[in-house]
């Protein structure tokens, strides 16, 4: 048996590093966003049984990774020649990568040694990039909402965060022409994620070739987190590589996790200037011992079959236009994306039923009460406005499953007069 301790004023407290708190850390009574509506789900369920709940907030595909890829991995896994550490190797996926950039984004002329390597996923890659840049004082400029994984490993090392905000008024595209002459002095890194989460919001080749001026203007590394850049409803996938000067500024990070159906699987690539991509390989080197050859080698027969996110985003794309049509029946003011899966909508000020009203101060309150009430689980983003996110990936198998899940939501909803 292990003995508990009972020291009240264990010296362990204090040995925290000021990144997490200091010897503050774990007294903190602040409850993550993403816990919050954990713990709102649970209650939800138990509070009303009978009624189903309609997770819209989980940003995973809903379905497995294909036959083809899964096949593979099985054979992959019993030879012995995959046994061993990867590192920063794996050629062959490198190859498939470079194969891939081409076919789907139509950037040629990359060489699998320089420009492209192999991440632990896009999280991991956000995490591992600032360790190549940021200097205590250094600036990160980051879009928000936004996933903010880089920017809290940029304040690990010292950094510091300047947030543009995302707004429909200028089509969710950061306003770089409004960033201080100051925070432009101290600027090392420029963050993007487009299409975008959680906005769904798309970046043409306009933007991206202003951004590539920008980087050069005021010597800033790009990173373009690509994680959705294939799953798109109208029109060419576009890569910032694709602009004449993107390999010269720029890293763009893939994943396979939802373009592919493969979250769980933990394979993206970094790809892009060469000297770049070499420096997050040497973090990475210190830091992880690659992803396992297996999965890599599945990884590169699923790169090689873009046909597959191709169906995922059919998929995708069918089930956004069931919502939009949905939410705007209700008197939301919905628009599809161009592309993710993703939907973001202004929050409701108010809902209304038989002369009683509900008032919603923030986008998380319309979400809690979303959760609470209906049982509809959604993600509240308030970064930048009122506004919560829907994800198109719930469970539903089959275009009739899913027309049931959305007429539900409309049946749930339609008795409440929303106001805006």
């Amino acid at each position: 048996m292990h003995p508990v301790s009972t020291m009240s004023d264990s010296y362990i407290q204090n040995l925290f590093a000021e990144r997490i708190g200091g010897a503050s850390y774990g007294k903190s009574q602040a409850i993550y966003k993403f816990e919050k509506i954990k713990r709102a789900k649970a209650a939800a369920r138990q509070a009303k049984p009978d009624l189903t709940l309609i997770d819209m907030g989980v940003g995973e595909p809903d379905e497995m990774a294909f036959p083809q890829v899964v096949a593979t991995l099985q054979q992959e896994a019993a030879k012995p020649e995959n046994r061993g550490y990867a590192d920063n190797g794996g050629m062959e996926f490198r190859e498939a990568a470079v194969r891939y950039m081409e076919a789907v984004f139509g950037v040629a002329g990359l060489d699998p040694a320089q420009h492209v390597i192999h991440s632990i996923g896009s999280k991991t890659a956000l995490s591992l990039l600032p360790a190549c840049y940021i200097n205590p004082g250094d600036v990160v400029l980051m879009t928000t909402p936004g996933y903010p994984v880089l920017g809290t490993h940029g304040s690990y090392y010292g950094g510091e965060v300047y947030n543009l905000p995302l707004t429909r008024e200028n089509d969710f595209l950061p306003d770089l022409e409004a960033i201080p002459a100051d925070i432009l002095g101290r600027a090392k890194m420029l963050v993007l994620n487009y299409p975008n989460n959680p906005t769904g919001a798309s970046a043409p080749r306009e933007f991206f070739e202003k951004v590539v001026l920008f980087a050069r203007t005021h010597e800033i590394v790009v990173i373009q987190d690509a994680a959705y850049a294939a799953l798109i409803f109208e029109g060419e996938p576009i890569s910032i590589l694709q602009v004449p000067g993107g390999i010269d500024v720029a890293v763009e990070l893939h994943s396979l996790s939802k373009s592919y159906n493969m979250t769980g699987w933990r394979i993206g690539f970094v790809v892009g200037n060469p000297l770049m991509v070499q420096a997050y390989g040497d973090v990475k080197d210190n830091s992880d011992s690659g992803q396992f050859l297996g999965i890599q080698k599945a990884a590169a027969v699923a790169l090689d079959h873009p046909e597959i996110t191709r169906e995922i985003t059919a998929k995708y794309s069918r089930r956004m236009d069931l919502l939009v049509d949905a939410l705007n029946d209700l008197g939301f003011s919905a628009e599809k994306p161009k592309g993710s899966f993703f939907l973001y909508v202004a929050a409701p000020k108010t809902a209304t039923r038989d002369g009683s009203t509900t008032a919603f101060e923030t986008g998380e309150d319309f979400s809690q009460w979303l959760i609470h009430e209906q049982l509809i689980s959604t993600v509240p983003w308030d970064n930048a406005g009122s506004y919560v996110r829907f994800s198109v990936t719930f469970a539903a198998r089959g275009e009739p499953a899913e027309k049931e899940i959305i007429a539900e939501i409309k049946s749930r909803l339609s008795p409440y007069q929303f106001d805006f």
